[in-house]
């Protein structure tokens, strides 16, 4: 498992009373005698990531500045933030910079991160994939 698949399971497996945003309507218009004979996928819910890391952070005694920080995003969802860890993140998100210049990597590690979790079902505000 990667380190962007530890980030999405933390974010989208926190508790679901702080974290879904809408839950799209299922279709019901066929009758139940004509179901199909694989069950449909379930609908996944959006998650609101602003939500689910402001709880997160309001649970954590250490102040993280999770909204423009990389380290302090990996370290508010418990995952280890070295620079060994983030090369690796940046690697697999096909950073094509420098690694060693590693302010540069770190401010377009935590713009891929939201991107990426924006694509893949979160809610994310603007703001932080830019």
């Amino acid at each position: 498992m990667g380190i962007f698949s530890n980030i999405y399971n933390k974010i989208f497996h926190h508790s679901s009373d702080a974290a879904p945003a809408a839950t799209p309507a299922a279709a019901t218009d066929a009758p139940a005698a004509a179901a199909p004979t694989a069950a449909p996928a379930a609908a996944v819910p959006v998650v609101d990531v602003e939500v689910v890391l402001v709880d997160l952070a309001s649970k954590n005694a250490e102040k993280l500045n999770w909204r423009t920080s990389i380290v302090d995003l990996m370290k508010l969802l418990q995952l280890d933030s070295s620079l060994a860890s983030r090369k690796e993140l940046a690697q697999e998100l096909h950073f094509t910079g420098d690694t060693n210049d590693s302010a540069s990597m770190n401010i377009w590690l935590h713009r891929q991160v939201m991107i990426k979790l924006a694509e893949n079902g979160g809610k994310v505000p603007e703001e932080l994939k830019n």
